[in-house]
């Protein structure tokens, strides 16, 4: 049967991944249109054909081949929409990548994504994973957005409420269903405040602030300390290939919590609203002794232990074995258990 000529067969996935596993899709499109989605859907073979929305690859570990179609969101497009008295509205296409998006808002004087910054990605994905750094997730800039309903064909918005954000969490991404690929995040429009203050509140930041003895920081300023704090500490996937922060910062109930630091005083943590604690998966796997650690030809990287890095040839097995390795350490010595921030595939 006949294929749309923007459907590609056996696609090589290798170079579509930060982490470059290797891996080939059994089919991949390009996706620049919601009408593209509309002739997938009615097509009568791809219609029963597994699907992966794929973003920048930047949260994906690839297991080996996918015998499915991919469908990589490219839609192009940043726009202000709407104004009033106490924000911007600012949408942009699924596509388009999240730090050019970012360092776009701030050009034109909408603060509030700043701590996002750097962040690798697309701005269709940052939903599905709720992205977060320094004090900010993307749930506290979120308006709405839309999406493509693969099984009914229809354009969705979705709220804020509807979206279900968690911790790295959303509807988009709990069960299964970033596997299914029912939901093509098309375009998010963001709310960015103007009564703006800064988010300074994690030691680095305020630190990297300090240094430059700056009292009263811009949203321009914030991000320019978020950037050298990532540039420090986070390795370029061009050079060294990984997916960024690949644990998730466990959350405890207060009585662990407690535990935990008459054990370790120095451990870092930080409360949530809910009365449980936050801590810092990096440091966990540092005290494991797992930074700069490698088991074959993966490994936990030098400067940031909770970024997983490939240091060359390796696969999805490999990364499962050293994710499996960190992850019983952490336990075996902090009774924590480690959950892996990408979607594997």
């Amino acid at each position: 049967m006949n294929l749309p000529a923007w459907v590609e067969r056996h696609a090589d996935l290798s170079s579509r991944n930060t982490l470059a596993l290797p891996g080939r899709a059994a089919l991949y499109a390009d996706i620049t249109d919601a009408a593209q989605l509309a002739l997938l859907r009615e097509h009568p073979m791809l219609a029963r054909t597994r699907r992966f929305v794929l973003g920048g690859g930047s949260n994906l570990v690839l297991d080996g081949d996918f015998d499915g179609l991919v469908l990589h969101v490219a839609n192009r497009g940043r726009r202000l929409v709407a104004e009033d008295a106490d924000a911007w509205y600012v949408n942009a296409a699924g596509g388009e990548s999240w730090h050019p998006f970012v360092l776009w808002t701030l050009e034109n004087g909408w603060g509030g994504l700043e701590n996002l910054v750097l962040i690798p990605g697309t701005v269709g994905a940052s939903p599905v994973q709720n992205i977060g750094a320094y004090g900010l997730e993307l749930a506290d800039r979120f308006h709405s957005l839309t999406a493509f309903d693969m099984a009914t064909g229809a354009a969705v918005r979705f709220e804020r409420n509807d979206c279900r954000f968690a911790y790295r969490d959303s509807i988009f991404k709990r069960d299964g269903q970033h596997l299914e690929g029912r939901y093509v995040i098309t375009d998010v429009t963001f709310r960015l405040p103007k009564n703006w203050l800064p988010i300074t509140r994690y030691g680095d930041v305020a630190a990297e602030l300090d240094a430059h003895k700056t009292k009263a920081p811009s949203p321009q300023q914030v991000a320019e300390a978020v950037i050298a704090i990532r540039q420090r500490k986070l390795p370029d996937p061009e050079l060294l290939p990984n997916a960024g922060s690949f644990f998730q910062n466990p959350i405890v109930d207060a009585e662990s919590a407690r535990n935990l630091f008459a054990l370790h005083p120095r451990m870092p943590h930080y409360p949530q609203a809910d009365g449980r604690v936050k801590l810092a998966a990096g440091w966990l796997i540092e005290q494991a002794g797992w930074k700069g650690r490698s088991l074959g030809p993966v490994g936990m990287y030098e400067k940031q232990a909770l970024v997983l890095v490939n240091q060359g040839g390796a696969t999805g097995t490999d990364v499962r074995r050293a994710m499996e390795a960190v992850r019983t350490e952490v336990s075996t010595r902090f009774g924590v258990q480690l959950v892996p921030e990408p979607v594997f595939l």
